[in-house]
């Protein structure tokens, strides 16, 4: 099948009228979280995207995901800045099938059970990240070889997820009992260097958004109890929503899990301008729309599991309900429920986007 044959252009202004709810879109727009790496050569090699490419040059790397995201149609794409990593305990599995041409790699896994840090000498003697050590060339790059009409955006695990990492799940849940003081601490800690990171994002032009990474809930509910996360974890998602709107960039939330109980602060307090990941066992994002569509922006949303199990036309009749429900109005982006992997079959995620090319369109 081909894919495509309806070509678009960028236009990240249109994206953030869309996202914002200022107007309804003229055309649907798209975002991912992330593509794994398998799949972005997977893409530029099918389509002969990176023929006068040199591989060997410092930039390949940024090059051939521009020429992707471009050929596929997004206003904004990620790009990583080294230099912010933060010290933690990985499992890891590996995958050695192949499927739609993908090679899979190893994936991994946080040590749910102990981090680095279970006591205030741990806290002392930890290698906390430096904001001096950040590497800001990729979007030193961005500011002068973007496409027109282009944007990036940044994501971070922010204060949760490097909880959990530092102390390990279950950890976490203990220290929260026993040493309450310890968590506020490496929560303050961690907070203070997610906001820190947020305000050198901002200072680049070419920066749409900062897109943070919390996944605060699970199947039914969330990982903590509402009261702990508004205390350790929605402050500093607010000040880094804060300095992205200050500097007038969209903050965006990625969260996994069932996070119903925390959408009010998200939309009222934290001011966050769209909400990512969704889970049909959770909450179909058509019903998330018509719940809360009309106050915060809408990401994403076809379940990651629908498209790897079903086949193109089922996908592509997946898409074209949930733009009936979602695009009027404005405030929807589409994209898959959380990222797109690399054991996903290519031409399910290419009909995805094809079919949102068309809609629309008689």
């Amino acid at each position: 099948m081909d894919f495509f044959e309806i070509e678009t252009q960028p236009d990240f202004e249109g994206f953030r009228r869309c996202v914002l709810r200022q107007a309804e879109p003229a055309r649907v727009h798209n975002i991912e979280l992330l593509l794994d790496e398998e799949v972005i050569s997977a893409v530029a090699h099918r389509f002969d995207l990176v023929g006068k490419l040199n591989p060997n040059e410092a930039n390949y790397r940024l090059q051939r995901d521009t020429a992707v995201h471009r050929f596929l149609g997004y206003d904004m794409f990620p790009v990583a800045v080294p230099g912010f990593a933060f010290t933690i305990h990985w499992n890891k599995a590996a995958e050695t099938d192949e499927k739609g041409g993908q090679t899979q790699r190893s994936r991994n896994w946080i040590e749910e059970h102990r981090g680095p840090i279970s006591s205030w000498d741990d806290f002392e003697q930890y290698p906390w990240p430096s904001l001096k050590n950040l590497d800001t060339r990729p979007l030193q790059w961005c500011e002068k070889n973007l496409p027109e009409g282009m944007a990036v955006y940044c994501w971070n695990d922010q204060v949760f997820e490097r909880l959990f990492g530092l102390f390990g799940y279950e950890n976490l849940c203990l220290k929260l009992c026993d040493e309450p003081e310890l968590v506020e601490a490496v929560a303050q800690k961690a907070g203070e260097l997610c906001v820190g990171f947020t305000e050198v994002l901002c200072q680049f032009a070419r920066v749409g958004a900062i897109f943070d990474s919390d996944d605060l809930g699970f199947r039914s509910q969330t990982l903590l109890s509402p009261q702990w996360l508004r205390k350790l974890v929605l402050p500093w998602h607010k000040k880094s929503a804060r300095v992205a709107h200050e500097h007038g960039k969209l903050y965006f939330l990625h969260s996994c899990g069932n996070v119903e109980s925390l959408m009010e602060d998200f939309i009222e307090d934290v001011g966050v301008d769209a909400k990512h990941s969704f889970e049909d066992a959770i909450m179909p994002v058509t019903e998330v729309k018509r719940k809360y569509g009309n106050r915060i922006g809408i990401l994403g949303g076809i379940d990651v599991d629908f498209l790897c199990r079903r086949d193109e036309q089922e996908i592509r009749k997946r898409v074209r309900q949930t733009l009936d429900v979602c695009q009027p109005g404005g405030g929807y982006v589409l994209g898959s429920g959380n990222s797109i992997p690399n054991y996903m079959p290519l031409d399910h995620y290419l009909a995805m986007l094809d079919e949102s090319r068309k809609y629309g369109r008689g």
